[in-house]
């Protein structure tokens, strides 16, 4: 039977529950996924000075052939993309600046730093999102950024982030499409702290002076990503989820959830639905912890679909800005992005093809025997054959025949990068 066949089949079945499934594959090719370049190469960065990663943050694995430069890094995102359906976005950190060899510090990095990725992004139709790297830097040594108390170091690290907002503008009016500017820094503390109200007064101050550099938001979109813990900050973070939460709620900013910044027993998707009713947007990092903010990458596990049925189903495909985080140096670096951004997508085709609107009317009339029953049933509806379809009719490879690519594309450049 051909993918045509199997689609049309498999069509029959979500028909019959008034399930438009052209309509749902067209909404589906509207949602870009923004596609983190730090898998590609361990989260190394390019800076002439370079620094030992820190900050809370482990790559564990020495796969061979990792990106060395922008051009390196940028062929391989290519590769990836012409193995993933739809358009989509890439995610820079201010560390893959390109200087042309030239020590310069990260508070006086400018938008002429990041034109190779500008023109590269015109040249493919991407947009770019940007995010300041307050981490593997000697002014971050001590594990404090923005609430650091010398006031020199919290000054530097203002100043990037300042830069880093106007670099987000630049994409943004370069690329006409609206650049995500995200800020999450390390700060906190090993052990427990004897004052956790002065920190969190030094971080609202220094996002304060941040954020009143005025900022053109058709270019750029402020967001604010917490967390639960990390390596060297086990017993306090000084942006928790609650104080970025209520510093995005006053000043009018967007709250990030990174899957991987919280308890092991939280769910994100549990989240989504009060965010959307005080916000206007939200913003994700998906990454798929394993015991900890391991940033594995992402799997078609429950908690994936979860997220994106909740998206979904609220409506609020366009107000939930979906962004990946995940760094595996043990697999196959192109394959990482693949795996992840294609079942980061699958979720989202997986949730379009509900019946939610009638799941809906089943809980609000008390009838929870045919709500579980038909959630359950429908994890095993021939969901692969729209996803095999929807991959055909967007000329990448179906099913698990996207790893030939990568096989071959591998061999190539294992002659070059050793």
């Amino acid at each position: 039977m051909t993918i045509q066949q199997r689609f049309q089949q498999a069509k029959a079945y979500y028909e019959h529950w008034n399930i438009d499934v052209e309509g749902a594959l067209q909404t589906l090719k509207s949602i870009p996924i923004s596609i983190h370049c730090w898998q590609g190469d361990d989260v190394g960065g390019f800076e002439t000075k370079r620094q030992t990663l820190s900050g809370g943050i482990d790559v564990t694995g020495n796969y061979p052939g990792k990106a060395r430069n922008g051009d390196e890094l940028r062929a391989d995102l290519e590769q990836a993309l012409a193995l993933i359906p739809g358009k989509h976005r890439i995610n820079l950190h201010a560390i893959y600046a390109e200087t042309e060899g030239q020590i310069v510090e990260r508070n006086e990095l400018q938008p002429i730093h990041f034109t190779n990725w500008v023109e590269w992004a015109k040249k493919h139709q991407l947009g770019l999102d940007f995010n300041p790297t307050l981490f593997s830097h000697e002014k971050a040594q001590d594990g404090l950024t923005l609430s650091h108390p010398d006031e020199n170091i919290r000054a530097f690290w203002i100043e990037h982030c300042i830069a880093s907002r106007k670099i987000g503008e630049y994409f943004g009016k370069a690329l006409n499409s609206p650049c995500l500017t995200n800020i999450w820094i390390p700060d906190g503390y090993k052990d427990t702290p004897s004052d956790r109200l002065t920190p969190r007064k030094r971080l609202k101050e220094s996002l304060d002076i941040i954020f009143a550099e005025d900022i053109d938001i058709r270019y750029n979109l402020d967001a604010i990503e917490s967390k639960l813990f990390g390596i060297g900050s086990e017993s306090f973070v000084v942006g928790s989820h609650e104080f970025y939460l209520s510093y995005a709620q006053q000043n009018n900013k967007l709250c990030l959830l990174d899957t991987g910044h919280f308890h092991p027993t939280e769910m994100v998707s549990n989240k989504l639905s009060t965010l959307l009713l005080f916000h206007e947007k939200v913003a994700l990092h998906v990454s798929r912890p394993v015991r900890w903010d391991s940033d594995h990458v992402v799997t078609f596990d429950d908690e994936l679909r979860e997220i994106a049925m909740e998206i979904v189903r609220n409506d609020a495909i366009h107000r939930v800005i979906i962004g990946l985080d995940f760094f595996d140096a043990s697999i196959n670096r192109i394959a990482a992005w693949v795996i992840g951004t294609r079942n980061m997508i699958k979720a989202l085709l997986y949730a379009l093809l509900l019946p939610n609107d009638y799941l809906r009317q089943l809980q609000e009339s008390g009838n929870f025997t045919e709500r579980l029953a038909l959630m359950e049933e429908f994890k095993t509806y021939p969901f692969g054959a729209i996803w095999d379809y929807y991959c055909e009719t967007q000329q990448v490879p179906v099913r698990e025949n996207w790893l030939n690519n990568v096989k071959t594309y591998e061999k190539e450049l294992r002659t070059h990068r050793n």
